[in-house]
């Protein structure tokens, strides 16, 4: 039988379990959709190790606009919502004023991990104190780029960084790569089936995305590897859908565009949830060391990701079905090579 003390220590640690589930933690992260989500398992340590009620995302809404839902995200406010260049002032210059829109922002969060700035740097010093005028936080900054001949994957590297700087004793979580990191909801398939019927597309026994895009040109594959992987592809019965976003409508130009037209079936123009429904309807998926590469992997997709200047061992797109191909020649994005499309359609076809 409990006594009347147990009784208080029992309430004590269920109120105090209570207000830590009211806790929130916050990330700013400004970068495109690849580094947001290679983001996400940091975002699930945090929430899972510090027991947090809720977990935002500070970022660009069209990259990170979509998680909420559909990811361990609960929340994402815009970036640009904020005066976060306030905070880059030198410390000793920095002020605030009563009722500070900036003291307002972070008024919720009692953890603050941010991309933004350096350790020990302005921007962190002027976040801690911001953060500290309405409550006690903690505000932890993360280098996004690792440092030169590290061979970890990054997700690790963000993790660990975290937990170095967390002052708690928490202990490091191998990612969980046969987790889906975003999962599609019924209106996303609705939305992908919808596309495919207007296409005429999804009829036959299997349907691949090619994505020859990515936010670097040395990152991207020749076109007319993808061209001649999507040909074989097809000759084999493989129904074959090429996706081009604005960088890489820009950056082909009409006369290439009308190029890949002629091998197979081009979505365009499409909003980042209608590539996700799109995603959610496809048997597989190909693509460069590219953002649509991490989301297609992040949502349990078969994902073929190519990668030639950067480093698969640490950028390598999270998800239970992955494979990387690895080409180091140095004609990857200046020529097609006839050895790697043979090497890299051995793997698709396997």
């Amino acid at each position: 039988m409990l006594t009347h003390d147990d009784s208080l220590e029992l309430v004590r640690q269920k109120g105090a379990e209570a207000a830590q589930k009211m806790q929130r933690g916050l990330i700013l992260q400004p970068g495109a959709i690849g580094d947001c989500i290679l983001t996400l398992p940091l975002a699930a340590y945090m929430k899972d190790t510090l027991s947090l009620g809720g977990i935002d995302i500070l970022g660009h809404t069209e990259y990170v606009g979509f998680l909420p839902g559909r990811s361990c995200v609960d929340g994402v406010r815009s970036i640009d919502s904020i005066d976060l260049h306030r905070l880059f002032a030198e410390t000793e210059k920095f002020e605030l004023k009563d009722r500070d829109p900036l003291i307002n922002a972070f008024r919720d969060y009692a953890w603050i991990t941010t991309f933004m700035g350096e350790p020990n740097g302005n921007f962190e010093q002027n976040l801690i104190f911001t953060a500290n005028c309405s409550h006690s936080a903690e505000v932890i900054t993360i280098s996004m780029k690792p440092p030169k001949g590290f061979c970890e994957h990054l997700a690790d590297f963000y993790i660990r960084q975290f937990i170095d700087q967390s002052g708690c004793s928490l202990q490091p979580q191998p990612i969980r790569t046969g987790d889906c990191l975003i999962k599609a909801t019924e209106a996303d398939t609705k939305t992908g089936k919808g596309l495919l019927r207007e296409m005429g597309l999804g009829f036959g026994e299997k349907l691949m995305v090619i994505q020859p895009g990515s936010g670097g040109t040395k990152k991207c594959w020749h076109l007319d590897n993808f061209l001649a992987v999507a040909r074989e592809l097809d000759s084999r019965g493989v129904e074959i859908i090429f996706l081009l976003g604005p960088a890489e409508q820009e950056r082909f130009g009409d006369e290439k565009i009308k190029k890949i037209n002629s091998v197979v079936r081009c979505l365009t123009d499409l909003s980042l949830t209608q590539v996700l429904g799109l995603l959610s309807c496809v048997d597989g998926f190909i693509g460069n060391d590219s953002g649509i590469t991490h989301l297609a992997a992040a949502m349990g997709v078969k994902t073929y990701s190519i990668y030639g200047p950067t480093n698969p061992a640490v950028y390598k797109s999270i998800g239970p079905a992955v494979t990387v191909f690895s080409s180091n020649i140095a004609s990857f994005a200046r020529k097609p090579s006839l050895r790697s499309q043979q090497k890299f359609l051995e793997v698709v076809t396997a």
